[in-house]
């Protein structure tokens, strides 16, 4: 990077804090941290966290910022026998577009999972839980 491109990423970040990435849908792929991850679709996403999961009811958007939040439904007694229920639920976090801080938030209890970070293209590092993978894998 020129020293003046890096003087002008400086004085952006200086001026607001963040850096602005391109609003609209997150990388589709695999996103990975440890005792985390994600599978990321253009319609979906499916996460882990520890040893439970859940599934968005929609894409991934992020704002200008890199802010998203969506719903969907959560397990968090999925190991090592599901017992349910899924429970509605908020996915929301922030990205870069390689590095994402994820939190899921029961809706229906005070149960809140994260923040994570995951980084795209890794592999999860679940530990004793296994992570879904994407067909073909």
């Amino acid at each position: 990077m020129s020293v003046r491109c890096a003087a002008a990423l400086a004085a952006l970040v200086a001026c607001n804090g963040t850096m602005s990435v391109p609003p609209g849908p997150i990388e589709a792929g695999v996103w990975g941290g440890d005792n985390a991850g994600a599978i990321v679709t253009d319609s979906s996403a499916h996460v882990h966290i520890g040893c439970t999961a859940g599934d968005t009811k929609q894409p991934l958007v992020a704002d200008s910022a890199g802010r998203f939040d969506v719903t969907g439904l959560y397990n968090i007694t999925l190991y090592p026998v599901a017992r349910g229920p899924d429970h509605p639920a908020r996915f929301f976090g922030r990205t870069d577009g390689h590095i994402m801080t994820l939190t899921v938030a029961l809706t229906d209890t005070a149960v809140t999972l994260g923040p994570v970070e995951l980084v795209f293209g890794e592999e999860p590092r679940m530990g004793p839980c296994p992570i879904c993978r994407k067909p073909g894998r």
